[in-house]
């Protein structure tokens, strides 16, 4: 029993698993197969093969009997199918997502080996050989080999044309073979040994059959070796022995499993060639997850890996573009880089590494650093005044910025032989009353400027961590990332520990000074506690560490698509997206904490209080994009995990007991009663904490939402100058603040956690109505306050079930705030804003609509409240929604024709027109608007507007009205020669229409104001004609009557008045024409200038001399521009008969 438990152990660690037995005796049982004890042969050879290279055991042993060789040989390979696995596809969250999972080397392996398709496998010595077939139809075959070494495949080579980082599958197929068939397989001892064993005839004899049997290959070969075995002094003779591949790895060798490191650089190099795509960025996260994936197996080519990864990022193109052009780093690659950092730290942070590996580590990351191109830890540092102050005030602070590989640079320096730390991370019994227990705290080399005072035990003797929270997530994750679980978890929970300390001691400082608020107001950023931060990065790997443990079992079992939702979780969208797998969330239990006496002290809970501890402390916003960008992202997953756990009765007692600790809080909590102006705003984090608490906890809920609604860094802005994120961009250089790139998400949250509150605060008076006072007091947006109005507007009127009239007065109240602050500043949504605030109000009630048209000029501009607003308000649908009585509806009536007359007054230009049209059933009311028009007429208005007025005038029975606008409209009216397009010729035309229906007198006194403000020839022409004969349908009103007496528009004599005159505009006009377009014209526009005069010369025909005028035009133009000859023959072509 003793040889099986020393089995068992002796096959852990990396690469040593056993999935299948090997070599080990069976007998039969009542119950079955039983395994017999391995041997001592087999458990001797067994740890020499994992530990210790063959050359090593020969040095030291003359003579090693074959039966002990061939015990090591079958040991020394892999017993492990997950280790093959590693080398023979990307990650094992990219087989998740891979649209054809066969298509991975270890998938196709697989199939291979189960298909019967590996023959002639031999192992000599520590060098294993066969053939792999292809499935049918194919019957290629390829020739595949590997060497072993320590458990581990040191080389593989294979004839196929496979280029890729890892094994092709016909050398999976290979070693899942061997591993599945280590009985049947033909082991030989390496062929050095068997060589020994022949004589001189023998080795003859083996060589010329061996030269024989290959001679097209190996010929040369031989005979190059042969030539120069017979030169005595050649370099062959003078060393001893011989190699043999099939001897095992030297001892002074790497031995390392098999990474073709060329392959890894062209791949890395490939995948950053392809810019920012979906795939690439998902390729190269998955090498990411496989130098994770060694890690926490243990094996060394973790770190190799990543350094060639490092270095071909380096040489990324891109970056020396970026440099020369100033411009930043897209965000996929940036992300990238800050993964590839952090992964450094925990290459450096292993606690097995020795200190030979870290200073090559530290050498390599300092020589990184110092590259012109290598990336800086903060991509938008810029220096604000208060760091240039001490810049000047202390000349000697080093001023290179920190790269991307500062902070593994850091944890280079960072040691684990802290006692205290030594003590947390092997035993959960540690405490105060251990013997071992270090009561002061002391430090690591990373952490020697801590203080001294600090004591490693709480209250109850729980051992404590005081050391930067970054640093010490950077611990856990390294912990984690290599495979050590428990001591992760302990530290974990020393932290959270920690950090209550923290919270509780500056809690207790608070209450002992609140009274005295103007002593601690001007500090209140640099008080005690607040000089410890938990960035919410550190907290997530925390928080982690201690939520995989409490992962029930069956959970685990789809372990891959645990994986891909973790990866999800964590941002990492590249990884695995929704539509390549379907993400199941894994399920939470509690698991107690061993030695706590607290039942309420679980990994979960500790989880969710450091968590909510995190989220909660003050934190002031740092300055740069990017940063600031990272801060709202780590906020948003950091309580996306916590969303992602399903709430029970001990997780709400919990969240509970934080929420007053933070109502309650000082300066370290941002959901305190004072917090500094540019602390990060607390809404993402209050949404969660109202959603979990509010069934059970109303009240607290409230409270919790109703602090957390302030905006501290917007409360001295006002939008009537300022609107929105225009306030950071107006006056920037103003501000005494930094800019907030991220304000628009910001008050995004804030608009949803006051949506969320009023949502359920619906059939509550009091508490809707301390809601809507927060929105108004704290939304300093008007687009995310109509946004709140909207959803109020939404919860009050459901589609099924009774509308909610309290919430639809909030959502008005909520809509005139709105119109108030955009009133006088630009907003592209105004329109919008406007006719919702009028359907809002026509759901209110009758009061509400005759209270914003009696308050318009508050609310909205004349033009608003004459168009959308009284328009839609006096529109039959509202009338008829309303349900209103005849009484009602004249009070309605009365007061929008006041407000017509009021804006008509303001702004006649653009308010005449509504005006007329809401006081057209009331007489006085429609004179005193027509009035006002006639007043404005000739300085505020122009010719568009009169004629659009004088049109509705005659449309609605006032001719008379009409022909006076009309004429007052002409009076504004300029057309010059060549305007022969202008939108006024319309008008124009309906002008002198109506003038000429009114009759000979109205049109005698439109044709002088036509003839002084027209001088396009066309147009006159036109005019001229259709006033010559009487219009079909048009007919005359006398001055007495709206429409009585009509009679048929008589036809005038272009020899008399009014015509003449307008005739000989005309004519004027197109003499006056055909010199000017003579003047500068292009022998393109010939034949346009030939129609031209065709109609110049049938205007000309209507006068007397019409005839001889026109002779007289032609003749002046052959004569003045002879030079013209095309053009002066066309004309005399055209117009030969004059």
């Amino acid at each position: 029993m003793l040889c099986c438990e020393s089995a068992a152990g002796g096959s852990g660690g990396a690469g040593t698993g056993c999935s299948r037995n090997q070599g080990g005796n069976r007998m039969m049982g009542s119950n079955g197969p039983m395994r017999q004890p391995d041997s001592l042969l087999d458990i001797t050879a067994r740890l020499v093969a994992q530990n210790e290279p063959f050359q090593k055991i020969e040095e030291r042993y003359d003579r090693i009997p074959e039966p002990v060789q061939r015990r090591i040989i079958y040991w020394s390979f892999p017993r492990n199918e997950k280790d093959i696995c590693m080398y023979s596809s990307l990650s094992r969250v990219s087989s998740i997502n891979s649209v054809e999972p066969q298509s991975l080397s270890f998938c196709a392996g697989l199939k291979l080996v189960e298909s019967g398709c590996v023959e002639d496998v031999l192992q000599v010595g520590f060098h294993l050989s066969g053939v792999v077939w292809s499935y049918p139809p194919n019957h290629n075959h390829r020739h595949s080999s590997s060497s072993s070494s320590s458990c581990k495949i040191t080389s593989v080579t294979c004839s196929c044309d496979t280029k890729d980082i890892f094994w092709c599958h016909h050398v999976v197929a290979l070693a899942l073979y061997r591993i599945r068939n280590a009985e049947t397989v033909k082991l030989r001892v390496p062929i050095s040994e068997t060589l020994l064993q022949m004589n001189r005839q023998q080795l003859q004899k083996f060589i010329q059959y061996l030269i024989s049997e290959h001679h097209t290959e190996v010929l040369p070969t031989a005979q190059r070796l042969a030539d120069e075995i017979l030169q005595q002094r050649s370099e062959i003779n003078s060393i001893c022995g011989a190699p043999d591949p099939t001897a095992g790895a030297s001892k002074d060798d790497d031995h390392s499993w098999h990474l073709d490191e060329s392959q890894v650089c062209e791949a890395v190099k490939t995948y950053l060639g392809q810019g920012s795509y979906y795939y690439s960025s998902k390729h190269l996260n998955s090498l990411f997850g496989k130098v994770c994936e060694m890690l926490r197996a243990q094996d060394s080519n973790g770190a190799r890996m990543l350094t060639l990864i490092t270095e071909q990022f380096l040489n990324d193109p891109r970056l020396v573009l970026w440099k020369n052009h100033g411009t930043p780093m897209t965000e996929k690659c940036r992300q990238l880089w800050d993964q590839l950092g952090a992964l450094w730290v925990c290459i450096v942070l292993n606690p097995k590494s020795t200190q030979i590996e870290r200073l090559h580590w530290k050498a390599l990351l300092e020589k990184w650093s110092k590259s012109d191109v290598c990336p800086q830890e903060d991509p938008d540092l810029r220096t604000s005044t208060r760091e240039s102050i001490r810049e000047r005030s202390n000349p000697n602070v080093n001023k290179t910025p920190r790269t991307i590989f500062h902070k593994a640079l850091d944890a280079v320096s960072m040691t684990w032989d802290n006692d205290h730390l030594k003590f947390i991370l092997e035993s959960e019994s540690y405490s105060l009353l251990s013997q071992n227990s270090v009561q002061i705290a002391g430090s690591s080399k990373s952490t020697s400027n801590s203080p001294s005072s600090k004591t490693n035990f709480n209250t109850l003797g729980q051992p404590l961590w005081h050391e930067q929270i970054s640093m010490t997530a950077a611990r856990i994750d390294s912990l984690r990332s290599h495979g050590h679980i428990e001591a992760a978890l302990r530290l974990s929970v020393s932290v959270v520990r920690t950090m209550r300390e923290i919270q509780r001691d500056a809690q207790t400082l608070w209450h002992r000074h609140k009274p005295k608020i103007p002593e601690v107001k001007p500090c209140i950023d640099c008080s005690v506690g607040c000089e410890v931060e938990f960035p919410l990065d550190a907290i997530a790997c925390i928080f982690d560490c201690l939520t995989e443990a409490c992962i029930m079992p069956e959970a685990m079992v789809n372990e891959m698509s645990r994986m891909a939702y973790e990866i999800g979780a964590n941002g990492q969208g590249n990884a695995a997206a929704p539509e390549d797998v379907n993400i199941i969330p894994p399920k939470y239990r509690h698991i107690p904490v061993p030695g706590s006496k607290d039942r309420y002290e679980t990994y979960l809970t500790l989880a969710f209080e450091a968590a909510i501890l995190a989220l909660s402390k003050q934190r002031i916003m740092p300055h740069g994009l990017y940063a600031q960008h990272v801060v709202c992202k780590q906020q948003d997953q950091l309580i996306s995990r916590l969303r992602n756990i399903d709430l029970d009765q001990m997780l709400i007692d919990v969240l509970k007991s934080l929420s007053i600790q933070l109502l309650e809080g000082g300066p370290t909590s941002g959901l305190g009663e004072m917090i500094h102006p540019e602390s990060v705003p607390m809404h993402t984090l209050a949404r969660f904490l109202f959603a979990s608490l509010l069934n059970q906890y109303p009240d607290l809920a409230f409270n919790i939402g109703l602090r957390a609604m302030r905006f501290p860094i917007l409360e001295n802005v006002n939008e009537g100058s300022i609107n929105g994120i225009e306030m950071q961009h107006n006056n920037f250089m103003q501000s005494p603040y930094p800019r907030w790139w991220t304000l628009g998400h910001l008050e995004t949250q804030q608009c949803s956690l006051s949506s969320t509150m009023m949502s359920a605060a619906k059939g509550d008076t009091k508490r809707l109505s301390a809601v809507l006072e927060n929105a108004r007091r704290n939304i300093h947006s008007s687009s995310h306050l109509f946004k709140l109005a909207q959803d109020a507007f939404r919860f009050a009127t459901p589609e099924n079930g009774p509308r909610s009239q309290t919430l639809l007065g909030v959502a008005f109240e909520l809509g005139l705030q709105v119109m108030r602050m955009t009133l006088t500043c630009l907003n592209w949504r105004r329109r919008e804003m406007v006719r919702w605030l009028v359907t809002c109000a026509s759901h209110v009630g009758l009061e509400a609509l005759m209270s914003i048209m009696q308050n318009w000029y508050h609310l909205f501009t004349p033009t608003e409240a004459t168009g959308p607003v009284a328009t839609t308000i006096m529109s039959h649908s509202t009338i008829m929604r309303l349900n209103l009585n005849f009484r009602q509806q004249d009070e309605l009536s009365n007061c929008a024709r006041t407000l017509a007359l009021q804006c008509a007054t303001k702004d006649p230009p653009n308010c005449a027109l509504n005006a007329l049209t809401l006081c057209e059933n009331d007489a006085m009311a429609f004179e005193t608007a027509y009035h006002i028009v006639i007043d404005a007429a000739t300085h505020i208005m122009t010719s568009s507007q009169l004629f659009t007025i004088a049109r509705y005038m005659e449309h609605r029975g006032y001719p008379s009205r009409a022909y006076n606008l009309a004429m007052l409209a002409m009076k504004n009216v300029q057309l010059q020669y060549n305007q022969d397009t202008h939108p006024a010729i319309n008008d124009i035309h309906w002008a002198c229409a109506l003038s000429h229906s009114l009759g000979k007198a109205e049109l005698s006194k439109m044709i002088p104001l036509v003839i002084k403000n027209v001088q396009c020839a066309t147009v006159l022409s036109d005019i001229l004609r259709r006033c010559s004969v009487p219009t079909h349908g048009m007919h005359n009103f006398n001055a007495h009557g709206r429409g009585n007496n009509m009679r048929q528009c008589m036809k005038l004599s272009y020899d008399r008045e009014p015509l003449n005159q307008l005739l000989e505009a005309a004519v004027s006009a197109y003499v006056n024409t055909t010199h000017s377009r003579l003047s500068h014209i292009s022998p393109r526009h010939y034949s346009d200038f030939i129609d031209f005069l065709s109609k110049a010369r049938d205007t000309f025909m209507l006068a007397r001399d019409g005839p001889a005028h026109f002779s007289r035009l032609i003749e002046n133009i052959t004569i003045a521009y002879k030079g013209k000859k095309k053009l002066v023959r066309q004309v005399r072509q055209r117009f030969q008969f004059v």
